[in-house]
C-alpha cells in the first residue's frame, strides 16, 4: 500500500472501523505513480520558491503578486473587476483583497467603482505598476527560462502544455456549485 502525502489515519470524530472501511477501498498509488506524484510535489514547491525568490529581489513582491500585474496589464484599458481578476488568478477573494490592498500601498494598482455596478469594484494597474511591470519582467522571464524551458525538449514542453491543460480541465469543472477558490 503507498500513500499519497496526506496519510489514512481516521478523522476527527470518525470511528476507526469506518475508517479502516474507507482505507480498504482506497485505490492507493503504486510505486511509480507514487514516484512521480512526489516529484511532481517537490519540483512545483521548488519552482513556486524560486520565482518567488527571483520577484522578490528583482521587484519586491511575491510571485501571486506579479501575476495579478499581468493578469491587468493584458485588460482593457488595464482594469478588471475584482471577482474577475479573482477568478483569472485562481484565488480566493480575501486573498485578492488583502494583494490589492499592499499593490496598492505601492502605488501599483488603485481600486475604483465599477460604473456598471454600484455594488462592485475595479482593480486598475496604474502608470507607476505597468513601469515596475516593463522593468521586472525581463528577470522573470529568465528565470522561467531557466528553470523550466531551456531544460526541456521541444517534445517535452508540448508533452508538458498538454498534461498541464489536462489537469487543469479536470480541476475546474463546470457549473455554479463547484468549489473554486474565487467563489470563496
Amino acid at each position: 500500500m503507498t500513500m499519497a502525502s496526506t496519510g489514512t489515519g481516521a478523522g476527527p470524530g470518525e470511528d476507526t472501523g469506518e475508517a479502516e472501511h474507507r482505507v480498504e477501498e482506497t485505490r492507493w498509488l503504486s510505486d511509480e505513480e507514487q514516484r512521480v506524484w512526489l516529484n511532481y510535489v517537490h519540483a512545483t514547491t521548488l519552482l513556486e520558491d524560486h520565482l518567488d525568490r527571483q520577484l522578490q529581489r528583482d521587484a519586491g513582491m511575491p510571485h501571486v503578486y506579479y501575476g495579478l500585474l499581468v493578469k491587468l496589464s493584458s485588460a482593457p484599458r488595464r482594469r478588471l473587476r475584482m471577482t474577475q481578476l479573482a477568478m483569472e488568478a485562481k484565488i480566493t477573494r480575501s486573498r485578492l483583497s488583502h494583494a490589492i490592498a499592499r499593490l496598492e500601498e505601492n502605488g501599483w494598482v488603485r481600486r475604483e467603482e465599477c460604473p456598471s455596478d454600484k455594488r462592485g469594484q475595479n482593480a486598475y494597474l496604474t502608470d507607476q505598476g505597468f513601469e515596475m511591470l516593463k522593468r521586472s519582467a525581463p528577470g522573470h522571464v529568465a528565470a522561467v527560462r531557466q528553470a523550466i524551458f531551456d531544460r526541456l525538449t521541444p517534445e517535452q514542453v508540448a508533452q508538458l502544455g498538454e498534461i498541464m491543460q489536462v489537469m487543469a480541465e479536470g480541476l475546474q469543472p463546470e457549473g455554479t456549485g463547484a468549489d473554486l477558490p474565487w467563489r470563496r
